[in-house]
């Protein structure tokens, strides 16, 4: 369940905080991760969809960040959203949401490839395809430096214990 897998998040990032934030490959990672979700963060608003997720979230029920939404995540994930001091939640906010489904979207910053590929019927029948093909390559970015990241965590948590 998800509990255990941000308990184990939790667990490790304590006693190696120091660690890995003294890994200076890994704190240049951390820097080029921010900068590009907060180029493809930044392109979401623009495109409008921010809004409309927004919309469809509140008036029309949401479906695309369902409950069940967040096994999809590993703890290396969730480890990697703390050592950005982003707090994980220990309870549901919403019934039938995900667990990481906030009251302005998601609380993560490090997302699953799921979270951020997705974009409904409503989104593509609504927004220009030319902003969508400027998000996507915003989005690759993202995707790219967060599988680096991934894979760099994994291995100093891997030398240190």
């Amino acid at each position: 369940p998800i509990e255990a897998k941000i308990a184990w998040a939790e667990a490790c990032r304590d006693p190696l905080k120091e660690a890995l934030e003294n890994a200076p490959r890994l704190t240049a990672m951390i820097a080029r991760f921010r900068e590009a979700v907060e180029a493809s963060r930044r392109e979401m608003a623009a495109t409008g969809i921010v809004r409309l997720c927004r919309q469809c979230e509140e008036d029309e029920g949401g479906s695309c960040c369902g409950e069940g939404l967040e096994n999809r995540y590993d703890p290396w994930l969730l480890l990697i959203n703390l050592l950005l001091g982003v707090p994980l939640p220990h309870s549901r906010r919403r019934a039938g949401s995900c667990y990481f489904l906030g009251d302005s979207g998601c609380l993560l910053s490090a997302r699953h490839t799921i979270c951020l590929n997705y974009i409904c019927a409503k989104i593509t029948d609504r927004v220009d395809p030319e902003k969508i093909s400027r998000l996507r390559e915003r989005e690759g970015v993202e995707l790219d430096a967060l599988f680096l990241l991934h894979e760099e965590v994994k291995g100093v948590v891997r030398r240190l214990t």
